[in-house]
């Protein structure tokens, strides 16, 4: 990993509570000890649930929110204890969107993406020129003099991109910018990021509670529960093996490759034979590895159920098979299976396993 943009070290925010302990007034914890890297050049992710404290975890590294204990250092600069004055070149390089977008209804487009340049001092002829450059590279330049009021969600969110990039930023947070998209606007602006990290960059940080969106662009996740990150990794390896019961729940909502208890029973209804749901990824089994140790074995293998997906552009997945052959090859299969991937046997209609999950 290259040197780190922004480190947390044992970083703390407490708000103070309402209600009081003994003498003391009893304070919530939003971010509570947390201890991570993100590295120069990363789209990293932040994932957890409402209420998790990913959102307070972020405004702490453009200090929005000041850390009530430990340290949050971006760039070079320790934010502790920074005078206003001391942090406006910090907040500079770093870009932010917004899952409202937050755009100016008065002003046009160009005139949104122009605001920062505005504040920053820059000549007309520059601001005119940067906005078009921007405005070009998220694909809304023929928007230029509309006004948000007649722009798609998507369209709105390219503009909070263009805004953000506007003063060169080295870092661009994303807040659950996709929240508000529907599921092919949302790949778009995805795909955009993509784009702003590849071809300018700049470090990207995803906030969000969507593990598809980790699934779609992340190098490296963050999982928060209770304010702590209980979970860290590469973005592949947090998907395909998860450690905490959150992240298991993440990633069965992001991929629902694998059959329910109730889909379980319908296929069984429907397919007699040994069912069985092998992992599928670059490390442990390919699909064709699978099928290689069944015709090994001289045993069928029915295709029942499953997906094969990307997760950080690798593939990843599981299938579901029905096994056809007398009971001794099936056996030797499973043995075969076993040795090369993640296996789960649901057994057969007649004689059904207890249910039981590898991940």
């Amino acid at each position: 990993m290259s040197e780190p943009i922004i480190s947390f070290r044992g970083a703390v925010k407490e708000f103070p509570g309402r209600g009081r302990v003994g003498r003391r007034s009893a304070g919530v914890r939003a971010v509570d000890g947390v201890t991570l890297d993100i590295a120069a050049g990363e789209i990293f992710g932040v994932i957890g649930y409402s209420g998790a404290g990913k959102s307070t975890l972020v405004r702490l590294v453009n200090a929005l929110e000041t850390t009530t204990a430990g340290s949050v250092v971006v760039d070079g600069t320790d934010l502790t204890g920074l005078s206003e004055a001391r942090m406006r070149p910090v907040r500079a390089g770093i870009g932010m969107i917004f899952q409202q977008f937050n755009l100016l209804r008065s002003r046009t487009v160009a005139g949104n993406v122009a605001y920062p340049l505005e504040v920053a001092g820059w000549s007309r002829a520059d601001r005119d020129a940067r906005v078009a450059e921007l405005l070009t590279f998220v694909g809304i330049a023929d928007k230029a003099a509309s006004y948000p009021s007649a722009l798609s969600g998507g369209q709105k969110q390219r503009v909070g991109i263009a805004r953000a990039l506007a003063t060169n930023p080295r870092i661009l947070l994303a807040d659950e910018a996709t929240s508000a998209l529907d599921p092919e606007t949302t790949a778009d602006v995805l795909a955009l990021l993509q784009r702003v990290n590849r071809e300018l960059g700049i470090t990207v940080v995803v906030i969000t509670h969507e593990m598809e969106v980790v699934r779609s662009i992340c190098h490296r996740v963050a999982v928060m529960e209770r304010g702590r990150v209980v979970e860290l990794g590469d973005a592949y390896q947090v998907f395909s093996d998860p450690q905490q019961d959150v992240t298991r729940r993440f990633v069965a909502s992001a991929l629902r490759d694998r059959p329910s208890p109730a889909v379980l029973r319908r296929l069984r209804g429907r397919h007699p034979g040994r069912i069985v749901t092998v992992r599928i990824d670059e490390v442990s089994g390919s699909s064709a590895q699978v099928m290689e140790v069944l015709a090994d074995r001289g045993v069928h293998g029915t295709i029942v159920y499953g997906g094969i997906t990307e997760v950080a552009e690798r593939p990843y997945g599981s299938l579901t098979l029905e096994l056809g052959g007398d009971e001794a090859a099936v056996s030797a299969a499973l043995d075969g299976l076993h040795a090369v991937t993640a296996v789960v046997d649901h057994g057969t209609v007649a004689a059904p396993a207890a249910e039981g999950n590898d991940r």
